[in-house]
């Protein structure tokens, strides 16, 4: 797998997982702009994490059965479709309804992961995943300040016609750059769906990664729905773009995951997650001073979400290099029920984040984070503690 194509498909992660987040940023201008209330205009972005997850169910475990070149490319024109569908909205319904489809079919960076995997070497696989990983950042961060500056400046609507050019341009790039792959099962559609749970039901390691990855996401989510209503509220009364300007930020973790690959490489998947989840405990901590406003507040929600991302992004390629290792001929399937709880709990914590802030303010979003990763953190002491047990009984 040449470095160019690694570029190339960590762009492709990018664009089509920016999709995704940029919804986040705008928000309060589509409140705004089709004269609803922020908290009904919030479950645009909800409706995109839902349909992430029900595509990641019904769709990545394709990638086991067709070519990954024509399926990534039939994607990602439906996507564009969808965004285009958006972009014309006229009211909330149906706008939401468009949303729930781009999430649905812009699954391209859980088909890329895999088709990834089973190109390059065990001894390279943490380094390329992150490196993908760190494309799907870039574009999760960079298209949140995207969304709120040009949303800002031509109306929200724009965001989604830009988009919709951006993924129809790579559809086309794709068809052509992607190798040609034999996929590795014959099994019919049902079947296929059906071993994702099966999956989760007979890999143990399957059922932490993914459980560690749904509680931090949520959180994660928590947090960026939250912040769009606390930076455009009395606290800062900022507007949207403040919201992607804070975002860039975080762009820092870009830089993170392919370190966190190789140290994943080197020292295993278990020892990252266990930083990972303290980390994402002392953000939470940090987070509680953004309530504040100011220069104090705006530095604590800098620092904060930095850490949260750092912390979810670097746990993410950890429990990947985990679930990768387990059965080569699934990893499609192992993907899809990974990255299925995972947004399952996104979208969860884009829901409960909103909650949170209307009931209790921003120390409520702050303390669903510490909740969150805290239960994760229990759940991976124990499973380290049965482990070594384990590894003293063998001996």
């Amino acid at each position: 797998m040449s470095r160019p194509l690694v570029l190339l498909l960590s762009l492709t992660c990018g664009i089509s997982v920016g999709n995704i987040y940029f919804p986040q940023a705008i928000s309060p201008l589509v409140a705004v702009g089709l004269d609803v209330p922020p908290d009904a205009a919030a479950l645009v972005a909800t409706a995109v994490q839902l349909g992430y997850a029900v595509g990641i169910f019904l769709l990545v475990p394709l990638g086991d059965r067709v070519p990954y070149r024509p399926l990534i490319a039939c994607l990602l024109v439906a996507t564009g479709l969808g965004l285009l569908a958006a972009a014309v909205a006229p009211a909330l319904p149906p706008l939401v309804a468009a949303s729930a489809l781009i999430g649905t079919t812009t699954v391209i960076a859980p088909l890329v992961s895999p088709l990834a995997a089973g190109l390059v070497g065990e001894e390279r696989r943490g380094a390329v995943i992150g490196m993908l990983l760190s494309g799907s950042i870039g574009g999760m961060l960079l298209s949140r300040a995207f969304g709120g500056l040009l949303g800002d400046w031509l109306g929200w609507r724009a965001p989604y016609l830009v988009a919709a050019v951006l993924v129809l341009i790579v559809a086309g790039v794709l068809a052509f750059a992607v190798p040609r792959t034999a996929p590795p099962s014959a099994q019919r559609y049902p079947a296929l769906l059906g071993e994702s749970l099966r999956l989760l039901r007979t890999e143990p390691e399957l059922r932490r990664s993914c459980f560690y990855q749904a509680m931090v996401f949520a959180g994660f989510t928590a947090v960026w729905t939250g912040v769009a209503l606390l930076l455009t509220g009395p606290a800062y009364g900022l507007g949207a773009p403040a919201v992607g300007a804070l975002a860039v930020v975080g762009a820092a973790t870009m830089f993170c995951t392919p370190i966190a690959g190789r140290l994943a490489d080197r020292r295993g998947p278990d020892a990252v997650n266990l930083v990972c989840l303290i980390g994402a405990i002392v953000a939470a901590a940090v987070l509680v001073g953004g309530a504040s406003g100011g220069i104090a507040g705006m530095a604590a929600l800098v620092l904060g979400t930095l850490v949260l991302d750092v912390a979810m992004q670097s746990g993410m390629v950890a429990n990947q290099v985990r679930i990768y290792a387990l059965r080569p001929e699934v990893r499609s399937r192992l993907n899809t029920a990974y990255m299925t709880c995972a947004f399952l709990g996104g979208s969860a914590g884009s829901w409960l984040g909103v909650r949170a802030f209307a009931q209790f303010g921003w120390a409520g979003v702050s303390g669903l984070v510490a909740l969150l990763a805290g239960t994760a953190l229990a759940g991976h002491l124990i499973a380290m503690r049965r482990l070594r047990f384990r590894a003293r009984s063998a001996v």
